[in-house]
């Protein structure tokens, strides 16, 4: 594998080995497995709950902004955990304190709005 195309002759027989082990992967899967249509695989599953009605619901708004809430500060907790590790590094401690003041100050006022707006209050 020594020379110009031996790097490209590498790359090829990986791409080769890949490509027949999906391949091989494939066909056992279609050889192997049972395949008796009809019956209680035609009926569509719901997470264990039997299908019942139509399949149009409602759900309340409410639901939703509580997942907007999470949202909004699993990203907060996604930020806080880099912040933390460079906090100590020389030349940023009071920069990144004071971005993160901001940052959390944000997110104060958007708990806020939330709050005096009656969303964390369930009713």
């Amino acid at each position: 594998m020594d020379g110009f195309y031996g790097g490209y002759a590498l790359v090829g027989l990986v791409l080769l080995v890949g490509v027949s082990f999906v391949t091989v992967a494939f066909a056992a899967n279609r050889m192997l497995r049972p395949t008796v249509p009809g019956g209680d695989k035609a009926v569509t599953y719901e997470c264990g709950v039997d299908p019942v009605g139509e399949g149009w619901a409602q759900s309340h708004l409410r639901y939703y902004v509580f997942a907007y809430l999470y949202v909004v500060f699993a990203v907060d907790a996604i930020y806080l955990f880099p912040w933390a590790t460079i906090f100590a590094a020389p030349g940023f401690g009071a920069t990144t304190l004071v971005e993160m003041f901001v940052f959390l100050a944000f997110l104060s006022v958007g708990l806020l709005y939330a709050w005096r707006k009656g969303v964390l209050a369930w009713r």
